[in-house]
């Protein structure tokens, strides 16, 4: 793998995503209560053997370029990096990034040199997967460019980029976002394909692109300077599978683009399960983050069931179904959590922080006693005051407010914000 450079694109601004990236970009939104969406690329790098890694930012990026710095160090007798390409002007380019490929051909100056292929990885997606096979594939079929892919339902197909392969698994067709109908039918997967794989009996499959790449270098440099496609989806790869040998490299494990507010929200609720889809406990391959140092969460007598309690929590007599309760959590007597996300906080309280609330008139961060919470994603540090509902008893689908939002019927309340005592959403 020394031959490799990763770059993991890093700069989306995430705006279905809104509010979790009000204040942050989308790889720094905290998944599973204590980690963030950017550690499974890094993670998967770091077990892939691939130690020369630059991360490619330009939203919202302190929050995302701290937890990096303080995260990810290796020593000074390594020979890798983990370095962050962030947007910048210079005297030959005055523009921001303009989209995947543009991010990286603004970069192909610090890229020249650094490897013979280039793995090309999202920042925000949920998967966990060894790279080595997938480039050892690239080497063997002799390719100019390879794809990941993973097997979709029709349902699913509209909203990700959809490519057809040959026997011999060549692209030889690619459609972003295909309209359902004839052009999506057109993609289907053939059923000798299915067969080979292990998908026959299940249903119409599409192969959709998980956002993973490898370029031969040359490739790469040629396809970024002679072109001016801004986006790898809807520009450099249609355009490759014209000029270049494209291979499709299907993944058969759990991916899932964490896009919006509703898939986000199911990727954590999935992780309650007793048998998670995505596995955090693997103790061969961890996913990394932060180390934090906290101490163990309290319970006071609560009835906790298919839930996951992070460090640092102290729970108040309370009940808890199918939640994820983050780094230091306070909830607070008689509460009724249930089906929700609730991130935690950047820091405790103090006593005199406490006090300095009460004389506000503001909640304490963490939830109030005597609340109920269902379907909802509270964000770090919000404030939750006593007796408040927060269900959706209205049952609405999508709705700004200035203290929350509602997507999808799952209520958001964005970082930093404050639910008054007795609210009732």
């Amino acid at each position: 793998m020394k031959n490799v450079l990763t770059l993991i694109l890093a700069g989306g601004q995430g705006t279905r995503l809104y509010p979790l990236t009000k204040m942050r970009s989308k790889p720094a939104v905290p998944i599973a209560g204590r980690f963030r969406l950017i550690d499974i690329a890094i993670s998967n790098c770091l077990h892939s053997g691939l130690r020369k890694i630059y991360v490619l930012t330009q939203f919202s990026t302190e929050s995302l370029h701290r937890h990096i710095f303080l995260t990810y160090r290796f020593d000074n007798f390594s020979p890798g990096f983990i370095t962050i390409l962030s947007a910048q002007q210079t005297l030959e380019n005055r523009n921001w990034y303009q989209g995947t490929a543009d991010a990286v051909r603004q970069n192909l100056f610090f890229i020249e040199g650094r490897g013979e292929y280039i793995l090309i990885l999202s920042g925000d997606h949920l998967y966990r997967m060894d790279y080595r096979p997938f480039i050892e594939f690239h080497k063997e079929k002799k390719a100019d460019v390879t794809i990941a892919v993973t097997a979709v339902k029709a349902e699913e197909a509209p909203e990700l980029g959809i490519m057809k392969l040959d026997e011999n698994s060549k692209v030889i067709s690619f459609i972003e976002k295909p309209r359902p109908g004839p052009e999506l039918e057109a993609l289907s997967l053939p059923q000798s394909l299915s067969s080979r794989w292990g998908l026959e009996g299940m249903g119409q499959y599409y192969l959709a692109s998980m956002g993973i790449y490898v370029f031969s270098w040359p490739v790469l440099r040629d396809l970024l300077k002679t072109t001016p496609f801004e986006d790898f989806g809807r520009g450099v790869i249609p355009f490759a599978i014209q000029t270049y040998n494209v291979f499709g490299y299907l993944f058969q494990g759990y991916w899932k683009d964490i896009g919006t507010i509703k898939s986000f929200y199911e990727a954590n609720i999935e992780l309650t399960k007793p048998l998670p889809p995505f596995n955090f406990y693997d103790e061969d391959r961890p996913i990394f983050t932060h180390a934090r140092f906290l101490p163990g969460s309290k319970i006071i007598f609560s009835e906790v069931e298919n839930s996951i309690l992070c460090e640092g929590s102290i729970i108040n007599r309370s009940r808890i179904k199918n939640s994820i309760i983050g780094i230091r959590s306070r909830i607070g007597e008689n509460c009724l959590i249930e089906e929700s996300v609730i991130m935690g906080a950047d820091y405790f309280e103090s006593a005199q922080e406490i006090e300095a609330n009460a004389q506000k008139g503001i909640p304490n961060i963490g939830i109030g006693h005597n609340s109920e919470i269902k379907r909802a994603i509270i964000d770090k540090n919000a404030r939750i005051g006593d007796n408040c509902r927060l269900v959706n008893t209205k049952n609405v689908q999508n709705e700004d407010n200035e203290y929350y939002v509602i997507r999808d019927g799952i209520i958001v309340v964005p970082k930093d914000s404050v639910i008054y005592p007795g609210t009732v959403i």
